[in-house]
């Protein structure tokens, strides 16, 4: 029910139910499709692997989506990391749960023991004020009653944005950006879920993988709300 008269994000009409943040009419316009849970490739059906896999191999284990980045939800995203619409969180969350919902009846996919938001540099942090992973994260280790680790992952090298940079450049620009934060001596997780916004070639996690496999990290999902 929706006795405060909580309206869709989007085109303002009044929801059947407040929780949801979208009408129904706009929830069906994300471009939602098929695609590999192990890469993220667009198929023609769902599948566990493709062969995008054998040629690019990704250092994690499983992916998960809600859709690809054209509007609205490329403008749900840009408007929640680059506006300060944090109140989008619930809405972007929710859209992200029922995506997992679905990547376990067709992916097989079981959830890991934690989920681990892609950290922000403390100054670019400073600049936007929150760490929007971070925000979708908290919601989902609430309704999944997974936890969330804020503290693990450290990003030491404040890089220039990745926009615009080829998979090479963006590779050379992450290169020792991550490191497991030295307050752990020892990490106890063997499956993890990175939480990240928008997937673009995958550099940022493929190096967070890297560092995560080498501290005993068996089993690494990616979650994102968004793949370019």
């Amino acid at each position: 029910m929706n006795w405060l008269s909580f309206r869709c994000v989007l085109c303002q009409q009044k929801l059947s139910i407040m929780t949801h943040g979208l009408c129904s009419r706009c929830n069906k316009k994300i471009r939602r499709f098929a695609y590999c849970g192990h890469c993220g490739c667009e198929l023609v059906q769902e599948a566990l692997y493709c062969g995008h896999c054998l040629h690019d191999k990704m250092s994690w284990d499983r992916i998960v989506i809600i859709g690809r980045y054209i509007d609205p939800l490329s403008y749900l995203i840009h408007r929640f990391k680059f506006q300060n619409a944090f109140f989008l969180d619930r809405t972007l969350a929710r859209l992200l749960l029922l995506a997992l919902y679905k990547a376990r009846r067709t992916h097989g996919l079981i959830l890991p023991e934690v989920i681990l938001p892609v950290p922000l540099h403390r100054f670019r942090h400073w600049q936007r004020g929150y760490n929007q992973s971070s925000l979708i994260a908290k919601c989902l280790a609430k309704w999944l009653k997974i936890p969330c680790d804020n503290d693990l992952l450290q990003r030491i090298k404040h890089t220039h944005t990745q926009r615009g940079l080829t998979a090479k450049e963006r590779q050379k620009n992450l290169c020792h950006a991550f490191r497991i934060n030295p307050k752990y001596q020892k990490c106890t997780y063997k499956s993890v879920a990175l939480l990240d916004d928008v997937i673009t070639t995958g550099s940022t996690l493929n190096e967070i993988a890297k560092v995560l496999r080498e501290v005993g990290v068996e089993e690494i999902q990616i979650w994102g709300l968004a793949k370019t």
